[in-house]
């Protein structure tokens, strides 16, 4: 009977490939963080519409009511404006005081652009204080 030996001759070779499945699977999953979080990253405007129960009148002394309609009318305080005159009358109001606040009251069927746009004539007059003016809420007992 012959017994082999249970070592062996030769030492075993050290291998010489890198398993790549684990380091793609790692990056994979990074890139569909970052997809995710991207997004998120870039928005600086944080908003948490539509509430708006702790929302109270600023006590400006002196500031500029302006007011939007769903048929596109615009009010500068009580006064009914075209475009055109509206544009004009509030860059003289903000060539006088640049520091007024705007107390914007927009109805909620204006589409958004709207009031975008209207937000951009305030910001181009030089008035940079804007308020958005709502009503409380009802409160049902």
């Amino acid at each position: 009977m012959a017994f082999g030996r249970l070592e062996r001759s030769e030492l075993p070779k050290p291998m010489g490939e890198i398993n790549m499945t684990p380091l793609i699977d790692v990056m994979l999953v990074l890139l569909v963080i970052f997809m995710i979080a991207a997004p998120l990253m870039a928005s600086s405007l944080r908003l948490d519409l539509p509430k708006s129960e702790a929302a109270s009148p600023s006590e400006a002394p002196a500031f500029i009511q302006v007011a939007l309609q769903p048929d596109g009318a615009l009010y500068l305080g009580e006064q009914k404006l075209d475009r055109a005159a509206f544009q004009k009358r509030l860059s003289e109001l903000g060539r006088a005081n640049p520091e007024q606040e705007v107390q914007l009251r927009a109805d909620q069927a204006v589409p958004y652009g709207q009031v975008a746009e209207l937000i951009g004539w305030c910001q181009a007059a030089g008035l940079s204080r804007i308020a958005f003016v709502t009503n409380s809420p009802a409160k049902s007992e």
